[in-house]
């Protein structure tokens, strides 16, 4: 046999020893490694709450006129609460041993105020650029700040909110420069050293959105998209979009395993939406454009909790209740700008009528620290109109209304056992404007007592300034 035909034949013995040996297996051969688990592929909650409650007394409130929260009302009534909650209300009821009494005879008793639209922390007091840090005027699109990483705990401000106004919880957002703002924070209204040790625990996270005048005059300004309300849409859309896409490659990632997909904390927030864990607060004036929004919202499938602001919301009240989103707004502050100028005082009252979720909002450091006058005043322009909306009911617009737009209802937003005793005890009818907080507990504990000035909260940066605690 020749040299050649001896190569061809070692070379064809190799072959068919190389068919019959077993193959290496290549890593797409292989079974992929099972996925994470449903909402497992990262941490959804890198910032966890540290609130822990301030320690409390059991307490019983006797001879009260009590406005539940949730439209009820009971007069000569008697509230006890003991270890952070709500244990009973109704009348005659019995302190049990160890129980401190309270006689708030000519007195109201109500849930903790609750503002679903503050911005304490964000741009706190005093009001300079050096802390001005609610929007990320970079970009239109910016659901990856949150605004919890500019609360600054030692805003005086969290104070007055307490004993001015009887607000115990309130929702901290970014500005509305941006089609997509940032995500949102609720706290509870408590003296804490960090932002973490005010987080209200297990309340979800919000989306704050704009629509309208405020992003298309930034960026339009800047000579970018968008410089219209037809461009806000569009990149709303297209934003949304890639949205979908995401959650999509997620999803199967965390099914099938695999690869992870690239991390994008833009995307993450709205992956948050589109799962139904992050609310959309959506900042907006117009009936047109709440109509349209809600519209985007069912083509990519999430839902707007509520739109803040909304001065023509009375224009769409039957909608707002079908879509079951809520309108936070103002008693009568409007003509400031375009959008703002259709309004009617009569817009909460209209809301209320219609079976349509409303509350007032503050979105301003002086405003929270008299809610319940936004309400008298929402009331009485609705009774100059023929709307006669009784105390307990317009009631609901500070409590159980933004607690279920803030998805913490079950919580907190009522007098009902159970819930957490963030209470205010009034001096008297808090419809009036001479009225103002007595005493108030957040989860039973009593942060402030007007006839106690140990119990007046005075924010750490105050200390040794003119007008430290000052209660104006």
């Amino acid at each position: 046999m020749s040299r050649p035909v001896l190569i061809l034949a070692s070379v064809l013995a190799l072959a068919g020893c190389a068919e019959n040996a077993p193959r290496a297996r290549s890593a797409s051969s292989e079974a992929a490694a099972p996925g994470p688990g449903k909402g497992k592929g990262y941490s959804h909650d890198p910032f966890p709450s540290t609130y822990r409650a301030y320690p409390g007394a059991p307490t019983l409130l006797t001879n009260v006129t009590i406005l539940d929260g949730e439209g009820g009302r009971i007069d000569n009534g008697a509230v006890l609460f003991r270890d952070g909650k709500i244990v009973e209300v109704g009348q005659g009821l019995t302190p049990g041993a160890g129980v401190t009494v309270i006689d708030g005879r000519n007195k109201y008793v109500t849930p903790g105020v609750i503002d679903i639209h503050s911005h304490l922390g964000d741009y706190p007091s005093p009001g300079v650029e050096a802390l001005s840090d609610g929007n990320e005027m970079t970009s239109p699109v910016t659901p990856e700040v949150w605004a919890e990483h500019s609360v600054w705990p030692q805003d005086p401000g969290f104070g007055r909110a307490l004993v001015n106004g009887g607000v115990t919880t309130l929702q901290i957002l970014p500005g509305s420069a941006n089609l997509f703002g940032g995500r949102s924070v609720t706290v509870k209204n408590v003296y804490a050293r960090t932002m973490q040790a005010m987080k209200f625990p297990g309340a979800p996270y919000g989306l704050k959105m704009a629509c309208g005048e405020n992003p298309k005059r930034v960026y339009g300004g800047k000579g970018r998209a968008p410089a219209t309300r037809m461009g806000n849409i569009a990149v709303d859309r297209q934003t949304w979009a890639k949205a979908v896409e995401y959650k999509r490659r997620w999803d199967k990632y965390e099914d099938k395993g695999g690869e992870a997909p690239s991390r994008d904390l833009a995307m993450d927030t709205l992956r948050g939406v589109l799962e139904g864990e992050i609310l959309v607060q959506n900042h907006c004036y117009r009936a047109d454009e709440m109509a349209v929004v809600m519209d985007m919202a069912k083509e990519f499938g999430y839902h707007v909790t509520a739109f803040h602001h909304a001065v023509e919301a009375y224009k769409i009240a039957d909608l707002l209740k079908a879509n079951d989103t809520c309108a936070a707004v103002w008693a009568d502050w409007y003509g400031f700008k375009m959008e703002a100028y259709d309004a009617v005082n009569e817009n909460l009252a209209i809301l209320e009528k219609e079976g349509a979720c409303a509350m007032i909002h503050s979105d301003d450091q002086n405003g929270i620290q008299r809610l319940n006058q936004e309400v008298a005043k929402a009331r009485a322009s609705g009774r100059k109109a023929g709307f006669d909306i009784s105390e307990a009911a317009a009631w609901r617009w500070l409590a159980i209304n933004p607690a279920k737009a803030l998805g913490i209802a079950d919580r907190t937003g009522s007098l009902k056992p159970g819930k957490m005793a963030d209470v205010v005890l009034w001096n008297g009818n808090p419809f009036s404007v001479y009225t103002r907080p007595q005493m108030v507990w957040v989860d039973g504990a009593l942060l402030y007592d007007a006839n106690n000035p140990k119990l007046r909260p005075v924010s750490d940066f105050e200390l040794g300034q003119p007008g430290e605690g000052d209660v104006k």
